[in-house]
Parts: structure tokens; C-alpha cells; sequence
């Protein structure tokens, strides 16, 4: 059964659910069935990287907040990683255009390395303070997966893998989808947000049981915390 996830690098609770979904996954007697399939959903394509800035300086600027504010407005960031087992480090984050990020992602999707690529990026943007969008560091994290380094430059330059990420925009534009993450179960169920594991273990249950009857149409179910398309967190 196919799970799919719209994410982006950038986003901290898309890292939070992705830890939340895993720990429902590990309690869920059929995960060996389970097909996990990372989507791209860019947040503020816009975004000029700027790695000399952490998020609170880039806070400060685009919401016309003191730096005091802006800090504040990441605790509640963090409290959900700790619960998830996560210490964000946004100190260190820099402020980073994820679009190249996700074409290593869409070339990691077609080597079955989609998740290990997902943690790598996300523990790169908001563990080890490094620049997702610099060449050099994307050549380590995507080696550090097993991608070689001829296969990470070709898809930094793939019209391929850029046709991919527009499409996996197009579909959440479809699918509705306004903010990440964003879990789609079966093609039926929709999660919204980094819920509990015990959410995400009865979705698991009821749509895992629906399997076999194949019938499509997405419900939203309840609104968790979130990144949107202009990159606010809440």
C-alpha cells in the first residue's frame, strides 16, 4: 500500500512528522507492505539563499519583527522536535533555497533511496547548520546516501528531475494541498500536518484494511502543525 509524502527540506515540522509517521510505522504489523514515496513541495521558491543569515536574522527582515520575537517564534518549533526526538538547531541554520535540494531528492526517488536522502537533507538543514543549496555539500550529502557524484552533478543540471518537482507541485495543487507535510494513505486518506504516531497508526489501520477495495477520494483528516507555500511555520 503506497504512502505518499509532500514535503520540503526547509520545513521543521515536515521533519517533525517525518519522525511522528515512523514511530507509527514501527508499531504497525504490516509495514513490510507499506510503500513510502517522498513528494517535492517547495516552500517560498522565491528565497534567495543567504547563508550568512540563521532564520531568526531572516525573520527579523521579512516579517519586520525583533530578533526577541523571532526566536520566540521557534520554540514552539522546538518543543515538537524534542517531542519527536529532534534538537533543531536553528542557531546554526542557514537560510537556503531548497530547489536543488529536491532534485537530489527526485534522483534519490528513482534509486530507492527516497527516505535516506529525506533524512540526510533534513538533518544537513536543521542539525548540522549546513547550505542545501551549495553544490559542494549537496555532493557529500547525496555520496553519504550512495549516490555518485556523477549522478548527483547530472541531476543538479537534469531537465528530468526539474520536469519531477514541478509535477509533484502540480499534483498537491490537485490534491488541494496548501501546506506540508501532507500524507496521502491509499490514494484516499489525507493527513494534514505532523500529527501524533497514534493518528498516523489508525490511518495506517483503516486504510492498510480498505486496501483491497481500491476506492479513491481524499478527506482531510484534522489540521496539525504545518509549514505553508510562503514559508511560515505555525
Amino acid at each position: 500500500m503506497k504512502v505518499d509524502i509532500w514535503s520540503d527540506i526547509r520545513c521543521p515540522f515536515c521533519y517533525v512528522g517525518k519522525k511522528k509517521f515512523e514511530k507509527a510505522l514501527e508499531q504497525f504489523a504490516n509495514s513490510d507492505q507499506i510503500e513510502v514515496n517522498w513528494h517535492s513541495f517547495q516552500l517560498d521558491s522565491n528565497l534567495v539563499t543567504q547563508p550568512e543569515k540563521n532564520p531568526y536574522e531572516y525573520f527579523t527582515e521579512v516579517k519586520g519583527i525583533s530578533l526577541n520575537e523571532a526566536k520566540a517564534m521557534h520554540e514552539h518549533v522546538k518543543n515538537a522536535g524534542k517531542e519527536a526526538g529532534i534538537e533543531f538547531n536553528f542557531d546554526d541554520s542557514k537560510v537556503a533555497n531548497s530547489y536543488r535540494g529536491h532534485l537530489l531528492i527526485q534522483l534519490a526517488n528513482s534509486k530507492n533511496l527516497g527516505n535516506e536522502m529525506e533524512e540526510a537533507m533534513f538533518k544537513a538543514q536543521f542539525i548540522d547548520g549546513k547550505n542545501i543549496d551549495d553544490e559542494a555539500t549537496l555532493l557529500e550529502i547525496g555520496e553519504s546516501v550512495g549516490l555518485s557524484e556523477n549522478e548527483i552533478q547530472a541531476a543538479l543540471q537534469s531537465d528530468d528531475f526539474a520536469h519531477a518537482v514541478s509535477q509533484d507541485g502540480l499534483r498537491a495543487r490537485q490534491l488541494g494541498i496548501s501546506g506540508v507535510p501532507f500524507f496521502v494513505f491509499n490514494d484516499k486518506y489525507g493527513v494534514s500536518g505532523a500529527q501524533q504516531p497514534e493518528l498516523f497508526l489508525e490511518v495506517l489501520e483503516k486504510s492498510f484494511a480498505e486496501f483491497s477495495a481500491g476506492d479513491k477520494g481524499l478527506q482531510i483528516i484534522n489540521n496539525g502543525d504545518q509549514c505553508d507555500v510562503d514559508g511560515n511555520c505555525n
